[in-house]
């Protein structure tokens, strides 16, 4: 299904024009009399290598429910509620109207992102004209002339950055494709005796001797719950300064593979050794390559003190990876097979966790409030102003962060954004990407 993007905005602000613009050819009628365009209008294009479907929709105005005007603005509302992206467009000429405001706050509390595109900014001043823009608080206006074509390039690539990502081959085909699973740890932590106990057979050859899999090795796999897996079983990591020969080096680099590819990982630990810097690297690479992560604490039976075992587990996880806090541990024992049974339930709900989209609305509702608590500091002294959040994807969960000299913001208070995100909606473990987008906008050189 293409995705669908929805130009809005108010009467005679040039929608249909850059809706014909965009589309390559003249569908909508264009005129200069205000609400020509009274029923929504629809055209499939191709924009920075996406095929998408675009709507061109009537004026937004502000009207009762009874009348025309106000059928054409409920008509407009229901295509934004239906669509994956909204240009909004305003009149850079004429300048911000109090319909304009209205408008722009609703769209704020909306879950679909916008692209805010100030039209009619040819000539000298056209550039300097939609600054007044920003203060919708919808992010960098895209300026454009939609009769003459100038900024349609930039608006493409806005469009092509926000559009949400786009599925691979087998999504598309097939939704109950599986989940996309990989086993990862050190040699001898266990990761074939799991995958053998996870399947219930012997499919893997296992002993105590290290590196007794060489291969990543792919199973197709139907777990309890009735979801399908695709496990892949990886050959051990071993740190470079022991991988002499090329077959542990192939072994090395399918297994780097593999986490590139899966949506969760289980990471297998060895609970009589313990978490060690190797085990952390892991874990750590999983986080940067945005994978949702369980970690399988295995040989659980052969713990003797398991409570001071647990406690020095929690320890390290806290010390060295902040970054996952709260990150799902599963107790168990591949060879006898206890605590098996609660793997996948926590690999689903990981899974879950890693999809999860959280609406504009309550996403700024939270954002404020993180900073009423603790405002923003300085950057060089100058104040830096934080407008507003959207979450533009998730896979992982993605928070785009827009204000004035947002990209200045220090590392302690993009942890603190990110950890109270994790604590408010019930995220732990998960990773999560902080995009700071920040502002050129030359009226902000003047706040304090």
């Amino acid at each position: 299904m293409l995705p669908t993007i929805a130009v809005i905005g108010r009467p005679n602000v040039g929608k249909s024009t850059l809706f014909n613009r965009l589309v390559g050819r003249k569908i909508a009628i264009v005129d200069d009399t205000p609400g020509v365009t009274r029923d929504r209008k629809e055209a499939e294009t191709r924009i920075g290598g996406r095929d998408v479907r675009i709507l061109d929709t009537a004026g937004l105005e502000e009207a009762a429910p009874e009348t025309i005007q106000g059928r054409m603005r409920a008509s407009s509302e229901q295509a934004v509620r239906e669509s994956d992206l909204v240009i909004f467009v305003v009149d850079a000429r004429t300048g911000l109207t109090p319909s304009d405001r209205a408008f722009g706050e609703w769209l704020r509390r909306q879950t679909v992102p916008v692209v805010l595109v100030a039209n009619k900014t040819e000539g000298r001043q056209g550039g300097y004209a939609a600054m007044e823009a920003y203060e919708l608080g919808l992010g960098d206006p895209v300026a454009v002339s939609a009769e003459h074509g100038d900024g349609i390039g930039e608006l493409h690539d806005a469009i092509r950055e926000n559009l949400p990502e786009e599925l691979e081959e087998d999504e598309r085909e097939d939704p109950d494709r599986p989940l996309r699973l990989a086993i990862i740890g050190r040699p001898n932590a266990g990761k074939s005796t799991l995958l053998n106990a996870l399947l219930g057979e012997e499919r893997m050859i296992t002993g105590p001797e290290p590196g007794l899999t060489r291969d990543s090795v792919s199973v197709e796999w139907t777990d309890p719950t009735g979801g399908r897996v695709r496990l892949v079983d990886t050959a051990g990591l071993r740190k470079k300064a022991r991988i002499e020969k090329a077959l542990e080096k192939m072994s090395t680099a399918a297994s780097i593979a593999a986490l590139k590819e899966c949506e969760v990982a289980i990471l297998v630990v060895d609970a009589l050794l313990g978490m060690d810097e190797q085990d952390l690297r892991l874990a750590r690479l999983a986080e940067r390559e945005g994978r949702g992560i369980v970690l399988a604490f295995n040989k659980w039976d052969a713990v003797e003190e398991r409570v001071a075992t647990r406690r020095k587990l929690d320890d390290v996880l806290t010390a060295s990876l902040a970054q996952l806090r709260g990150i799902p541990v599963v107790a168990l024992s591949a060879q006898t097979g206890r605590g098996v049974d609660k793997l996948m339930p926590a690999v689903r709900q990981a899974y879950a966790l890693w999809n999860r989209r959280i609406p504009t609305g309550e996403l700024n509702r939270w954002f404020e409030n993180m900073m009423t608590r603790h405002p923003p500091p300085l950057a060089d002294g100058r104040r830096i102003k934080l407008r507003y959040a959207t979450m533009p994807k998730a896979r992982p969960p993605t928070i785009a962060i827009f204000g004035t000299r947002a990209e200045q913001l220090p590392e302690d208070y993009r942890r603190y954004l990110v950890n109270g995100f994790r604590e408010a909606f019930d995220m732990p473990g998960v990773p999560v990407r902080l995009n700071l987008r920040g502002t050129s906008n030359p009226y902000a050189e003047a706040e304090g």
